[in-house]
């Protein structure tokens, strides 16, 4: 297949690498020119994916007309939040030979759309089937080590599905069927929140207990929310869900846990996230999530003393004192 990868930070340039390994033509599209070019020259992503050689035959360009052209299939790994303003620059672009699956983890802000909503609002011929999104535990620092990862790819359609599958799938990159694009996307973008309150309790130095408690309450909260927008409740259960939650909340690599440490020993997110070249996409993600259960009317109790924690300048302390004398309830 000809496949463009949409954004060359560290998870675009790893799965640009998986497909290329898997023999497919890659085009991997970076919006900073100067940065194209540096990328090109010396075959390694200083920034985002240092010591990791990306081979030669992957076509790197800050042309985004030249990348998508003639492709059939455009994977977009950009942040969700930049995600709308990339796209309108190929809005016109004919979808119907053509596949768009997001690997992006969030919920813009304002809009309060999924990264295939967003699809939808932008390319306004696409048709749904066209649409699919990839999700699960997935560092890419670890996946472009070639260490065993297994994630999950949705979409409307099972025979695009099954596309997704067979173009990623080798022998250290296993993708599982889903049927379920909500569940997906929805376990991936807000795992990311819960990712922060673990971080928080972490640095506010708070012990296994409580980061086992966050984890377990937090896919609950995850299940309650997407469950309103029709998601399966099993689909938690599975990569995208419960496996995506774990390996953000524990691991060194978490970006969105690292945020929450920081703030958790008394930064302010600001300064947290002024220091930081990456993006935690949780931050975002959890404004948005806080503003849609306001409308839908949904409990979220540890996200919503995230947002008061992060945006609010609650103490984190006071926070979770929240959470614990709240009245007490049947697990299910």
């Amino acid at each position: 297949m000809n496949i463009c990868i949409i954004g060359s930070g560290g998870w675009g340039t790893a799965l640009g690498i998986i497909l290329h390994n898997n023999r497919h033509k890659v085009t991997l599209w970076e919006y900073d020119k100067e940065y194209a070019h540096t990328l090109e020259e010396y075959r390694e992503n200083f920034y985002y994916l240092p010591k990791i050689k990306i081979p030669e035959k992957i076509i790197i360009t800050s042309d985004i007309n030249m990348a998508v052209k003639d492709t059939d299939m455009i994977v977009v790994a950009t942040p969700t939040q930049f995600i709308r303003n990339v796209i309108e620059q190929i809005k016109d672009l004919n979808f119907s030979n053509r596949l768009i699956l997001s690997v992006s983890k969030g919920i813009e802000n304002h809009s309060l759309m999924t990264v295939s909503q967003i699809f939808q609002d932008v390319f306004t011929n696409i048709h749904k089937k066209n649409i699919a999104v990839l999700s699960g535990p997935s560092h890419a620092e670890e996946v472009a080590k070639h260490i065993p990862t297994a994630v999950a790819a949705a979409g409307y359609e099972e025979k695009n599905s099954e596309i997704i599958q067979k173009a990623f799938s080798n022998k250290y990159f296993r993708v599982y069927k889903s049927h379920d694009v909500v569940g997906v996307e929805l376990g991936g973008a807000l795992k990311n929140v819960i990712a922060i309150a673990a971080g928080i309790a972490d640095g506010a130095g708070f012990g296994d207990n409580t980061k086992a408690a966050i984890m377990t309450r937090g896919i609950r909260e995850i299940t309650r929310f997407g469950m309103r927008f029709g998601a399966n409740e099993h689909t938690f259960m599975g990569l995208s869900g419960i496996g995506d939650l774990i390996v953000t909340c524990m691991s060194k690599h978490s970006r969105n846990r690292f945020v929450g440490e920081e703030v958790g020993k008394g930064k302010k997110l600001k300064q947290v996230l002024a220091e930081m070249k990456m993006v935690a996409e949780g931050v975002a993600t959890t404004e948005s999530t806080h503003e849609l259960a306001k409308k839908l009317g949904v409990e979220l109790p540890i996200i919503e003393q995230v947002y008061k924690v992060l945006f609010m300048g609650k103490d984190p302390y006071h926070a979770t004192e929240k959470l614990m004398t709240r009245n007490l309830k049947d697990e299910k």
